[in-house]
Order: structure tokens, then C-alpha cells, then sequence
């Protein structure tokens, strides 16, 4: 490994003012500057290095505001899509770090990127900017044994590229060039949906993805993902390898894979071969739809730490969020939970029929009906993602007549009313209700999350319901059903299509928990299935 990483020096620091000496030779790091200050000291100058138009672009670029436990892997990874990153000091004491591109261009293009999407590593918001040093020298010393390590595997995989690319490849990068190029990805900690086209939009920034194949396995959500090189998937391995999807949930366990190729069948929401987009949807699976498969195509800059959380149900939605929130830490670090809904019928809505309706796309736990303007109401979801899935499902929505609008509130939280305060019954605390259908991690409920559509998914019907019961039961919602289907394999489910998609919200309102008997209460959410 030592032979191939002649073009790196790295330097591992703690708590100590040398680095921000632009003239200290004495220690093991120096900062050759084109302009070094007159009294030898810099500190005040890193501090405000890029807030004043004076600052030009450099390969050298600090990072601050790192939270105390960040790893060398995690600092290289914020470079990695930009260029090459050829040197790392790491000054843990005083959370921050310098990061030295191969070119000024790849630092241009990493500054320009951050200066639009703050990145966050392990849920902490961080801070990139231009060094207005031009170059990254460092001694070695006695603690940089890790970030050695981290930027020697960095550079691997960059030598292995260019020697596969020229047609010679040392022993170092033979090695790298004949990994595996298909992972095995675990997600742990799954609080929200990671689907197929989430994955996809991650990984593809690391290189072109052949194959996907996502199955559950021991409870836990995994994927087989193929490159169409080694190196690829080792350069994707170092950088997302323990990241977040989301902040705090969702992370990505990484390893190799045995096998060295993937066999995909069909193209639907567990498995596409983006090499085949002839390959079928196979039984009771919604086709392909190929203006989607172009979406899939999307490239997606940046995930590093909490990454961009793409996790919307659908490849249009996932590029609607890309185009509008992309980015670390995405969309569930710009709002609060607390959604103001506007727009509503005061003669029919009611909390009840919120709770049931937002629930679809988050845990409910309070709706506030505002007691002077009760076409408005507060809807506070569980955390801010919930929010922020539910808002740009259900927004422009038809409920009762009108089309709602659905924003973020500038209230925090929904506050009860005090006892002895006249309310009206417009304040409910659902907090720990039994319909919740998100409180059980891994629960499948996470993988089904679709915009309101005309055609209802139904679950949980006992053996005695038929086809006509469940007919006029929702035509009793002032609907018309226009087809209606049970899943051949399992009675218990079944699809139902209404007349028109404000139909079917009013029929999920209406019927979602609806008891059936038998001790069967009925369970219903938007399908992206037709009949």
C-alpha cells in the first residue's frame, strides 16, 4: 500500500493554535500561504476566512463546527464526489479540519455546492469554506495513524481507476479492480421508507448502478446493489459505509457481496435492471413506467453524513424533493412537525378526520381546529420528516369540496387547551393512539407510502366479507366503486378504485379502522396500483 501513496502526507493534530500560524516551522505542520500576515498569526484570519469578497479560491478547504466524534472516512467523504482528495489535518480538539483537492476546480466545485446545501455529519450541521492558504503541508506525527489509513484506501481506489482506465494495473489495484462489484447493503434503524429509487439516487453518485435487488431478511430491510466496476463500489463502501440516510435513522451497513453479478427478473419497486428496460413488472407488480426510468437516471449531488433523504414513495416525487430541498441535511432539518391546513370545509372537517387523513404519512399526535378561523387547523406530526412527507402529499388535495392547502407552521408545537378553557372539542391529543401506523421500526407500512390516489389498498378482511359487502360498504361513503379486485394469493387484501381521488380520501376517512367483525377492523391506505 506504501508504494502507491507518494503524492499524500497526512497530519492528525489535537487542540493545538499551530496550524494557525502561517509561519510555524517549529511544529509538525506548515501552511505555506501566498500571503502571510505581518505578525505571524492567522487565527483571527481563519475565522472569517470567505466572508469578505477578498478570499480567493483554493485547493485547501476548512471545515468547522465538526461534532467530536466525526472520523477521518467521514471528513474525505464530504471531498470524495468533487476530485481527489491528496492531503486531511484533522484538529479534533477544535472540531474542524483541512481538506486539500487535486485541482482548484474540485475545491471551486465543492465550495459552490456547500454554499447552497449545508452539510451535516452524525446530525450536526457543518461549515466549508475556502482556506486562504493555497497549500496543505504536513509533517508526520504521532496521531495521524488513522486519517493515514483512511486517505491511503481513498487513494487505492483512485489508482485502481486510472490503472484500469490506462490498461495497466499495479498489484495494489489489481486487487481493487477485482472486488466484487455488487454490495450487500443492511439499513438499520428503519423509522422511514428507503426504497428502491432512494437507494439508486444515493449510490449513484459513486458510479454507474447496474442492478438492484431489495428484500427483507432476519427483519431487517436489505438490498444486493451491482456496479459496473470494483472500484466503484469500494470508493461507495469508504464513503457510506455507517452514514445516515436520515438524520439519526436509517444507516447504511455496507459489505461486499460473494456474488459477482445479480440476476434480475423483473422491473418493479423491489428489483430493476437498468441495463433491461424491457424486462417485465411480473405478477400483480406496477409496470416500469420508462418517463420514470429517466428520472432514475437523476444524478444527485452530494450524501455525506445525513444524507439527502430522497425518501419519497415515487421517482417523480424523489426528483420533485431533489429539485426543491436536495441536499444534507434535506427536508427534515428546514421545518418543524407542526403543519398549518387551510382552505378546509368548517361544516364538515373535524380533528378525527385530519388524524385519520395525515396519518397515512406520519404519526399523528395532536390536531388543533383554530376556535376563530375553523377553515384553518394545526396538525403536529411525530417529527419534522413526517411533516414534511405528509405536506407535499396532501397539498392542493381535494377534502369536503375545497382544495386544501397544506404549510409549515410557525408554531413549534400545538398546544392543549388550558382546563376550563372553552374549546368545542376542536383539540385532540392522539399521542397515543392505537391507529398510529408507524410506532413498530421495519414494519411494512414504511415501504407503502403513495400519494392519495383514486384506487384504495384494503388489508386485515375476514374470511366472510365478500366482493358486494365491501362494494357497498364504501358506495355508502357517497362514492361510486369502479372496480374492485382481491389479491389472488391473500383474501385479506384487497384493491378498490373509486370514481375519483377526493372519492377515495373521503372513503379512507370515512373507513380506515372500520369494524368489520370478527374482530377484524379494516385497514386502508392509498395504493399506486390500478385495476
Amino acid at each position: 500500500m506504501d508504494g502507491i501513496v507518494q503524492d499524500i502526507t497526512v497530519g492528525t493534530k489535537r487542540g493545538s493554535d499551530e496550524l494557525l500560524s502561517a509561519c510555524a516551522t517549529n511544529g509538525p505542520f506548515i501552511m505555506s500561504n501566498s500571503a502571510p500576515s505581518a505578525n505571524g498569526n492567522d487565527s483571527k484570519k481563519f475565522k472569517a476566512e470567505n466572508r469578505t469578497s477578498g478570499i480567493l479560491p483554493s485547493r485547501v478547504i476548512h471545515i468547522r463546527k465538526l461534532p467530536n466524534d466525526v472520523t477521518e472516512a467521514e471528513v474525505i467523504s464530504l471531498g470524495l464526489p468533487f476530485g481527489k482528495v491528496t492531503n486531511l489535518l484533522m484538529l479534533k480538539g477544535k472540531n474542524q479540519a483541512f481538506i486539500e483537492m487535486n485541482t482548484e476546480e474540485a475545491a471551486n466545485t465543492m465550495v459552490s455546492y456547500y454554499s447552497t446545501v449545508t452539510p451535516y455529519l452524525r446530525s450536526h450541521p457543518i461549515y466549508i469554506q475556502y482556506s486562504n492558504h493555497k497549500e496543505l503541508k504536513t509533517d508526520s506525527s504521532p496521531n495521524q495513524a488513522r486519517a493515514q489509513a483512511a486517505l491511503q484506501a481513498v487513494n487505492a481506489v483512485q489508482t485502481a481507476n486510472m490503472a484500469i482506465a490506462g490498461g495497466g494495473v499495479s498489484d495494489s489495484a489489481a486487487g481493487l479492480a477485482g472486488q466484487s462489484p455488487v454490495l450487500r447493503i443492511i439499513v438499520e434503524n428503519l423509522f422511514y421508507p428507503v426504497t428502491l429509487d432512494v437507494l439508486h439516487q444515493i449510490f449513484s453518485k459513486f458510479g454507474t448502478v447496474l442492478k438492484i435487488i431489495t428484500f427483507t431478511k432476519n427483519n431487517q430491510f436489505q438490498a444486493l446493489l451491482q456496479y459496473a466496476d470494483g472500484s466503484s463500489a469500494q470508493h461507495a463502501k469508504l464513503a457510506l459505509d455507517g452514514q445516515n440516510i436520515y438524520n439519526a435513522c436509517c444507516t447504511l451497513r455496507i459489505d461486499f457481496s460473494k456474488l459477482t453479478s445479480l440476476n434480475v427478473k423483473y422491473n418493479n419497486d423491489k428489483s430493476r435492471d437498468y441495463t433491461r428496460p424491457d424486462l417485465p413488472s411480473g405478477d400483480n407488480q406496477p409496470t416500469l413506467d420508462q418517463t420514470m426510468a429517466a428520472a432514475f437516471g437523476l444524478s444527485v449531488p452530494g450524501v455525506h453524513g445525513a444524507l439527502a433523504p430522497l425518501g419519497m414513495p415515487s421517482a417523480a416525487a424523489a426528483a420533485a424533493a431533489a429539485a426543491s430541498r436536495i441536499g444534507i441535511p434535506g427536508f427534515a432539518s428546514a421545518a418543524n412537525a407542526v403543519l398549518l391546513v387551510s382552505n378546509l370545509n368548517p361544516e364538515r372537517v373535524t380533528p378525527q378526520c385530519l388524524f385519520i387523513l395525515f396519518g397515512v404519512y406520519g404519526d399523528v399526535q395532536r390536531v388543533k381546529i383554530l376556535f376563530n378561523k375553523k377553515e384553518n387547523a394545526l396538525v403536529q406530526m411525530f417529527d419534522c420528516t413526517q411533516a414534511q412527507l405528509a405536506m407535499s402529499h396532501l397539498n392542493g388535495q381535494r377534502l369536503h369540496g375545497k382544495a386544501m392547502r397544506v404549510t409549515m407552521s410557525k408554531h413549534q408545537t400545538v398546544q392543549l387547551p388550558r382546563e376550563g378553557q372553552e374549546d368545542q372539542g376542536l383539540t385532540k391529543d392522539y399521542s397515543s393512539s392505537p391507529l398510529h401506523r408507524f410506532k413498530k421500526p421495519g414494519s411494512k407500512n414504511f415501504q407503502n407510502i403513495f400519494p392519495p390516489s383514486a384506487t384504495l389498498h384494503l388489508s386485515n378482511i375476514p374470511p366472510s366479507i365478500t366482493e358486494e359487502d365491501l362494494k357497498l360498504l364504501f358506495s355508502s361513503t357517497t362514492g361510486m366503486v369502479k372496480a374492485f379486485k382481491f389479491f389472488q394469493k391473500d383474501r385479506k387484501m384487497a384493491l378498490i378504485q373509486m370514481s375519483s381521488v377526493e372519492e377515495a380520501i373521503q372513503a379512507l376517512i370515512d373507513l380506515h379502522n372500520h369494524d368489520l367483525g370478527e374482530n377484524h377492523h379494516l385497514r386502508v391506505s392509498f395504493s399506486k396500483s390500478t385495476i
